[in-house]
């Protein structure tokens, strides 16, 4: 993996033991030693886990009208928050295939901060920079900032021994200091779980992390590798770009036209995204509950009772929290939810029912 991009943690977690993988061009941690995925997965869901984000990308866009700039060219309507909020959005093309989504953070009319998925922080800002008019500048800013989520039921606990700030609104951020060094602590994340986003600068991340792990020791937290935050977020359903957002999956087939602001003036894909959601014929994103042992994975065929080919998996795993094989899944419009369907995995049938993420019950509220 020497070719592959190290996060400023990168050490730390070679220190831990955990197992790193390739991640969107990133060596990043899979799982620590321990009890792996199942242990870090249920330390989120009961009490807290502390993971390395930094493989994310950031952007900002600045400049007189950067919010209305980014908002005639992103889905989302940035209309609907206002400073020191944030929103789900994605970037599309103009047939309305998604390039990524990502989180738009609205610090003022004239500075919008952007978190894209890793492999495609580059594309995102290339695209944005390519439209942008005179006077509004598009920064890469990927080596410049770290992530850590912090994610549980005790997040705010953890937070708390830091000095940080909590209890501020979902889906908003508050602009801080820890130790006199600038952070942005952000109430996001990716687990269905109360959370936090901690935005520091690059070089300062280590620093942020030994002090938010320490503070998640003392409330039987976990540091967690993206193994645990991808079982995390296929029991809320959230999407993976790659996966079930693609330039092939659009908002629409993806069950994600509440991220699109179709009442806008503009926004890159509008006029496709538009036919496509009045037409009413694409395959849909629905959930999958196996009935059975049997854990469907992606790209496995969907069969309906009399054997005919409805749909393709698009994220599978098993769910440590149902104890039972879930998936997200692209399925014709005939398949209706409550549905009997058969996942061919390698030539075994999985017996599965049709159902409506999320799988588990969401905590991104609760206090």
């Amino acid at each position: 993996m020497t070719d592959l991009k190290h996060s400023p943690l990168h050490d730390r977690h070679l220190a831990l033991g955990a197992k790193m993988a390739d991640f969107g061009g990133w060596a990043m941690p899979i799982e620590y030693p321990g009890g792996g995925v199942v242990a870090e997965h249920t330390a989120v869901r009961e009490r807290v886990g502390v993971f390395d984000v930094s493989h994310l990308g950031k952007a900002r866009v600045s400049g007189p009208g950067a919010a209305d700039f980014v908002n005639a060219c992103l889905t989302n309507d940035l209309r609907r928050i206002g400073p020191g909020q944030a929103q789900y959005t994605m970037c599309c093309t103009e047939d309305g295939g998604v390039v990524d989504d990502l989180i738009q953070y609205l610090r003022s009319d004239e500075d919008v901060f952007l978190i894209p998925n890793a492999a495609n922080t580059a594309r995102v800002v290339e695209l944005l920079a390519a439209a942008a008019p005179e006077g509004v500048l598009v920064e890469d800013l990927h080596h410049g900032y770290g992530v850590i989520a912090v994610q549980g039921p005790r997040s705010d606990e953890v937070l708390t021994r830091l000095g940080l700030p909590v209890d501020h609104d979902y889906m908003s951020f508050v602009e801080t200091t820890w130790e006199g060094l600038p952070v942005i602590v952000c109430r996001t994340g990716y687990t269905g779980e109360r959370g936090y986003e901690i935005v520091p600068a690059w070089d300062v991340t280590g620093s942020v992390w030994d002090a938010l792990l320490a503070a998640a020791g003392e409330e039987g937290g976990l540091p967690a590798g993206l193994g645990a935050r991808d079982t995390l977020r296929t029991e809320m359903g959230y999407p993976l770009h790659g996966n079930d957002l693609s330039l092939d999956i659009t908002p629409v087939m993806a069950g994600a036209a509440w991220a699109v602001g179709w009442d806008k003036e503009a926004f890159w894909g509008k006029e496709a995204l538009t036919a496509e959601r009045a037409a009413k014929e694409t395959r849909l994103m629905r959930g999958l509950v196996v009935t059975g042992r049997g854990i469907p994975r992606a790209h496995c065929e969907v069969r309906d009772a009399a054997g005919t080919t409805v749909g393709e998996v698009t994220s599978g795993t098993f769910s440590p929290t149902r104890r039972q094989g879930i998936a997200l899944a692209l399925l014709d419009r005939s398949v209706t939810l409550g549905d009997e369907v058969v996942v061919d995995v390698r030539g075994r049938a999985l017996e599965a029912t049709v159902t409506k993420p999320p799988f588990v019950e969401a905590g991104v509220r609760s206090s």
